[in-house]
């Protein structure tokens, strides 16, 4: 269980990584404007702080052993995997943003570690020896 507990308080710091240096990126790529969110990059800058704050206050959750860990760490998995998946709309329909190499490592490296983060703090969820 030590071993599980350590690959998944490592992938939740990996994904939270990947997914705000993401954030990161989709300022320079004006993210709000291709999801139509209204406000600019002051709401934009408004949702990501509170994200990371949460994501943040989940990994101590999961460091500390504690089941709501369990349940960030799917939280952040599953964001990931909207990342990925709403990125790859955007690039499959012709959209010009998030094609440079970085951009395009980061969400593949996020479709890598979100699905065995998720089956990860599945598998937690699923164990009794949980608190």
């Amino acid at each position: 269980m030590a071993d599980t507990h350590r690959w998944s308080t490592t992938l939740y710091l990996l994904n939270a990584a990947l997914l705000f240096t993401h954030e990161i990126d989709s300022a320079f790529w004006e993210e709000w404007t291709l999801f139509g969110l209204p406000g600019g990059i002051q709401l934009f800058l408004v949702l990501n702080f509170v994200l990371l704050l949460a994501f943040l206050y989940g990994y101590g959750l999961l460091v500390a052993g504690r089941r709501t860990g369990d349940w960030f760490a799917l939280l952040l998995a599953g964001a990931g995997l909207f990342a990925v998946v709403a990125h790859g709309f955007f690039l499959a329909t012709g959209h010009p943003e998030f094609r440079l190499p970085v951009s395009l490592a980061l969400l593949a490296a996020t479709a890598v570690v979100s699905p065995v983060q998720a089956w990860l703090a599945v598998a937690a969820l699923r164990s009794p020896s949980h608190d």
